[in-house]
């Protein structure tokens, strides 16, 4: 994968560089920790400039981010509490509600969290969908995916040409860093599966053989 990213911006410079975070941004198991501190390296050996690979990756990002709050918007509050109202997601403990509710929240108080999670990895991608589905204004979206996808990616790429030939130890440092990010978010999953478990899809299964009865 190295080397591919490699051979990319060495042939189309900036585009390869706004390229390879679109693509990272609409698959986020690619890694801009990878991507980023490389980009930084190539302005140390090549006429690629450090202003220059931060404004393509933030272009990137952006244009991006668009791709996944469209999948966002497509994924509307009205097609996701029909979708959780049906039977089969009644017997695992949904509601339609719980759909309304999150949106509503995220409409009221969570759209600061797309400027905070555009800084975080693993879910500063991610976070674009949620925005999509509660209609997130697209001024405000563009605004904080702007300004928090410029830190990360300026913070990455200054580091990578800092670090100049070992630009590696950016990378891994990066890595370390996502990958505690990512057993943190598997052990919220579990304790919150084991919630949902307990307190919402017993129940319902009690409640379905009372109707039975």
């Amino acid at each position: 994968m190295e080397e591919l990213f490699t051979n990319l911006i060495s042939q189309f410079g900036y585009v390869g560089v706004w390229f390879l975070i679109f693509f990272e941004n609409v698959f986020p198991p690619i890694p801009s920790e990878l991507i980023l501190p490389l980009s930084g390296f190539f302005t140390t050996t090549t006429d690629l400039t450090l202003p220059g690979v931060i404004i393509a990756a933030t272009i990137g990002s952006i244009t991006g981010a668009y791709i996944l709050y469209g999948v966002g918007r497509l994924l509307s509050r009205e097609r996701l509490m029909t979708f959780f109202g049906t039977r089969p997601m009644r017997l695992l403990g949904f509601k339609p509600d719980d759909i309304a509710s999150a949106v509503d929240w995220f409409d009221r108080k969570g759209q600061v969290t797309v400027l905070i999670c555009r800084c975080i990895p693993v879910v500063r991608s991610l976070i674009s969908i949620p925005a999509g589905t509660a209609k997130m204004n697209v001024v405000r979206f563009s605004l904080y995916t702007l300004f928090g996808s410029a830190v990360w990616n300026t913070i990455l790429c200054a580091l990578g040409a800092a670090a100049g030939s070992a630009w590696e130890t950016v990378t891994e440092q990066a890595e370390w860093v996502s990958d505690v990010v990512k057993y943190v978010i598997i052990v919220v999953v579990i304790a919150v599966a084991v919630w949902w478990v307990v307190k919402r899809i017993l129940p319902a299964l009690r409640e379905r053989e009372e109707q039975r009865q």
